[in-house]
C-alpha cells in the first residue's frame, strides 16, 4: 500500500469516528432546522361537560379531557369500543378470543423476550455499523436477510397449487 492511500485510509477512519451522536439503526432525526412536526400533538377543542361532578379528579401527569387519544379514536371510529385501548385484563367479550389465541400455551415475558433477542441479533449482525463516514439508516441493511421475497413466495404457493392474487409487478 502507498502512503498516499494510508493516509486517506486514516483520515476516512477519524472523520467517521467524529459522527454524530445518534445512534441506533434507524435515524430519524430532524436537522435541528426548525420544529420538528411530529412532536407537534394538537389537542382538542376545549368545552364545558354536561355534568361538572362527574369530572375526573386533576392528576399531575394525568390524562386530560381534551387530549387526543389516536389509537382510541381510530377503534371507535371501526365500532370497537374505546377501553379496548386501555391496559388490564381483557373484557369478558374478549376472553374467549383470548382463550382461544393461548390455547397451545402463551408467554408472559414475550415482549421482553424478543427485546432481548433482536439486540443480540443487532450486535451480531452490526459489529462494525458504527464506521460510517455518513450517518446511514441501516435498518434495511441489518434486517435484509428476513425480509420476505412477495414473488418468490407466490411462485412457491402457485406451484403447490394454491390460488394466490395478483401482486404488483416488479420494478
Amino acid at each position: 500500500m502507498r502512503l498516499s492511500q494510508v493516509v486517506i485510509f486514516g483520515l476516512a477512519v477519524a472523520v467517521a469516528g467524529c459522527a454524530g451522536s445518534e445512534s441506533g439503526i434507524r435515524i430519524l432525526s430532524s436537522n435541528g432546522e426548525g420544529p420538528d412536526e411530529f412532536r407537534i400533538v394538537p389537542s382538542k377543542p376545549l368545552s364545558a361537560p354536561e355534568n361538572y361532578a362527574e369530572l375526573p379528579a386533576p392528576t399531575p401527569g394525568g390524562e386530560n379531557l381534551t387530549d387526543v387519544d389516536p389509537v382510541g379514536d381510530a377503534v371507535a371510529a371501526l365500532g370497537g369500543k374505546r377501553s379496548a385501548t386501555q391496559a388490564g385484563a381483557p373484557s369478558s367479550a374478549d376472553a374467549a378470543m383470548v382463550n382461544y389465541a393461548a390455547r397451545k400455551g402463551r408467554q408472559a415475558d414475550i415482549r421482553a423476550v424478543t427485546a432481548a433477542e433482536d439486540e443480540d441479533f443487532r450486535e451480531r449482525r452490526g459489529r462494525f455499523a458504527n464506521i460510517r463516514i455518513v450517518p446511514t439508516d441501516r435498518y434495511n441493511e441489518i434486517y435484509d436477510d428476513q425480509h420476505l421475497d412477495q414473488y418468490r413466495e407466490q411462485r412457491r404457493w402457485r406451484l403447490g397449487g394454491a390460488k394466490t392474487p395478483a401482486a404488483p409487478p416488479k420494478n
